[in-house]
């Protein structure tokens, strides 16, 4: 007699005794209210903002000052600070990614995010960076960024742009 498999946990009941990773993310707004977005090296087509993770012992917004600079070459000078998002906002890998994004250590992403203020110019945007991220670089409508995320990302993106619309006026 054939003897049936255990019943072993799914991969959603295993991420779900896995932490979030800590994590900032960063709205880069123009004076006329758009955003940067990046279309991702390893997924042709997905846009994203710039984000990433939190080194011990840094503070958030530095986090978001260093991953955008690493990311986009934007230096903390060029830009203000204008919100940080009041929550953090979560969201969980889907199953197909969870073993393979940051050695499996992590169910998804705790972020906190800021509304950052670009004050330089397109020239000062160099996405060639040692560890690249971006193929090719845009400014993005509101609109734009929710349409081109990948989905296990829409919701974060659309509350922080929800959350973050006031701002978005171009600058007078």
């Amino acid at each position: 007699m054939m003897q049936s498999a255990p019943n072993l946990p799914s991969v959603s009941d295993m991420t779900k005794v896995l932490p979030y990773r800590p994590c900032v993310g960063v709205v880069l707004a123009n004076k006329d209210g758009l955003i940067f977005t990046g279309e991702r090296m390893d997924t042709p087509g997905a846009w994203q903002m710039p984000q990433g993770g939190i080194d011990p012992g840094e503070t958030p917004e530095d986090a978001a000052l260093r991953e955008l600079e690493e990311e986009t070459g934007v230096a903390p000078a060029l830009v203000t600070v204008e919100a940080a998002h009041p929550d953090l906002v979560l969201y969980d890998l889907p199953d197909h990614l969870v073993g393979k994004l940051w050695k499996g250590r992590y169910r998804g992403q705790e972020q906190r995010w800021f509304l950052l203020r670009f004050k330089g110019t397109d020239t000062d945007i160099d996405i060639a960076r040692d560890h690249r991220e971006f193929s090719r670089w845009r400014w993005s409508t509101p609109d734009q960024v929710l349409r081109d995320i990948v989905p296990f990302k829409a919701k974060v993106y659309a509350q922080v742009m929800a959350d973050f619309l006031h701002h978005l006026e171009p600058a007078q």
